[in-house]
C-alpha cells in the first residue's frame, strides 16, 4: 500500500509559512541548563490574587458551560467602561465588543473576516510575528514597510502612501511595539487614519500592551476620532497588562457589522472564549488597577536598569517608552543578529531573539525582554559584558 506523503498535502500557505524566530530560541534555551533568558514576552507576575480567586470561585460555583458567542455581557460591559474610562472612546457592549481567546483569536477573527484572497494589508515592521503569519493564512498579502531607529520606530506616513495598491484592504497598527518599544505618537496615527480615510480602508489596531507605558502617553487610535473609530477594529486584552498570559482572554472592539463577521467566524471555530478566564477578566477590570501600576512601576525599573546596561556595553539600544522589550543594535559584535543570538547563548547561556525574526528593519537588532526578575537581568548584563569582551 502506498504511504501518505503528508507533506504533500499541507496546503502552499501553511507549508510556506516559516517558523516562529522567537520559538526557535526558547526551544533550544529548553534543553539547556542555567540559561537566563531574555526571549519570551510573559510577564514574570503571577496573576494577581483577586483575580485568582474570582476565577476559582467561578469554577466552584459550577459556572463551567458556555457563554455566549460573544461573550459575557457583564465583561463586554466592564470591557467598555473601561476604554471610555481610559481614553474616552465609546463602545456598545452589547454588538461591538466580542470576548476572543487572547489577542491571538481576536488578530485572526479579524484578518479572516475582513480579507478576500489576494487582498493586501500593510504592516508596519519590526512587528510581532504574527501578523504577517495571520495575513497569509486568512488569504491576504503583508506588504511590510519598515521604520527605523533614528525616527524612533515610527513607520513614515509617505512610505504607507507609497505601499497603497488597488488591493490594499488594510493599514495595521501595532503599538506599544513588540518588539522594539516604541510608542505610538499621535500626528504618526493621525496620518496613517487620514491615508485609510482617503483610500476607504480598514484600521487594525493591536493595543494589548496599552497599560504598559513608561513617562508617555498611550494614544487609542480610535479614541482619536468619531470617524476613525468607524473604521477601526481595536484588539486588546488581559495577558500583558493583567499577567493572565495562561487564562487566553482578550477582545475585539469595533463597528458592529465588523465585529458580527468576527462572531460569524469565531461560532464556527471557538463557540465561546473559555468561561472561567471572562470571570478572572472582569474582576481584573474591576480591582486589578493597583496591581498594574505596581507592575509598571517594577518594569520601568528593570528598563532602566537593561537599557543602561546594553548602552555601557556598546550595543545602542532605543529607549523603549512602552511593553517589556529592549531593542539594541548588535552592531559593535560584529555579528549578524541570527549570529550573535546563538553564539551568546551557547557561550554564555543568554537567551535573545534576532531581530529579523520581527521583519524588515529588525536586521541587525535583537530583542531582549525584561520581564524577568531584576537580579536575572543584572545576571545576564554581567554574562553579556564577558561576551562583548571577547567580541566586541
Amino acid at each position: 500500500m502506498q504511504e501518505l506523503s503528508s507533506v504533500r498535502y499541507l496546503s502552499q500557505r501553511v507549508a510556506g509559512l516559516k517558523p516562529s524566530g522567537i520559538r526557535k530560541f526558547f526551544d533550544i534555551a529548553a534543553t539547556m541548563d542555567d540559561v537566563i533568558s531574555l526571549g519570551i514576552g510573559e510577564p514574570d507576575f503571577t496573576t494577581p490574587r483577586p483575580v485568582l480567586e474570582a476565577g476559582i470561585r467561578s469554577l466552584q460555583n459550577g459556572e463551567t458551560h458556555y457563554t455566549s458567542n460573544w461573550g459575557k455581557l457583564e465583561l463586554r460591559r466592564a470591557i467598555a467602561d473601561n476604554l471610555a474610562r481610559l481614553y474616552g472612546v465609546t463602545y456598545n457592549p452589547v454588538d461591538e465588543i466580542i470576548a476572543t481567546v487572547g489577542v491571538s483569536e481576536a488578530l485572526y477573527l479579524a484578518l479572516t473576516a475582513i480579507l478576500d484572497p489576494g487582498d493586501e494589508v500593510i504592516i508596519p515592521t519590526p512587528c510581532f510575528v504574527s501578523y504577517q503569519a495571520e495575513v497569509i493564512l486568512a488569504g491576504g498579502v503583508p506588504v511590510e514597510i519598515p521604520a527605523k531607529m533614528e525616527d524612533n520606530f515610527q513607520v513614515d506616513p509617505e512610505r504607507i502612501r507609497a505601499a497603497i495598491t488597488p488591493r490594499t484592504k488594510c493599514i495595521f497598527v501595532g503599538y506599544p511595539n513588540n518588539p522594539t518599544g516604541a510608542v505610538a505618537e499621535r500626528e504618526t496615527l493621525l496620518e496613517a487614519a487620514k491615508l485609510a480615510e482617503e483610500f476607504d480602508l480598514v484600521l487594525l489596531s493591536d493595543e494589548i500592551y496599552d497599560r504598559l507605558v513608561y513617562g508617555f502617553e498611550h494614544v487609542c487610535l480610535p479614541a482619536l476620532d468619531e470617524s476613525i473609530k468607524q473604521r477601526t477594529i481595536l484588539l486588546g486584552g488581559f495577558s500583558k497588562d493583567y499577567a493572565m498570559t495562561g487564562w487566553r482572554i482578550g477582545y475585539a472592539a469595533g463597528p458592529a457589522e465588523l465585529i458580527k463577521g468576527l462572531v460569524r467566524i469565531h461560532q464556527y471555530t471557538i463557540m465561546s472564549a473559555p468561561t472561567t478566564a471572562q470571570d478572572a477578566a472582569i474582576e481584573a477590570l474591576r480591582s486589578g488597577e493597583p496591581h498594574v501600576q505596581e507592575m509598571v512601576a517594577e518594569y520601568d525599573r528593570r528598563r532602566k536598569l537593561i537599557v543602561g546596561g546594553l548602552n555601557r556595553l556598546g550595543l545602542t539600544t532605543f529607549e523603549p517608552r512602552g511593553a517589556f522589550y529592549a531593542f539594541p543594535k548588535i552592531a559593535a559584535s560584529g555579528m549578524d543578529d541570527e549570529t550573535f543570538a546563538e553564539t551568546l547563548l551557547r557561550e554564555e547561556r543568554v537567551a535573545v531573539v534576532p531581530g529579523n525574526a520581527f521583519g524588515p528593519g529588525g536586521e541587525g537588532f535583537v530583542r531582549a525582554c525584561y520581564a524577568t526578575a531584576y537580579e536575572k537581568i543584572e545576571e545576564a548584563l554581567h554574562r553579556m559584558e564577558k561576551f562583548m569582551e571577547r567580541h566586541g
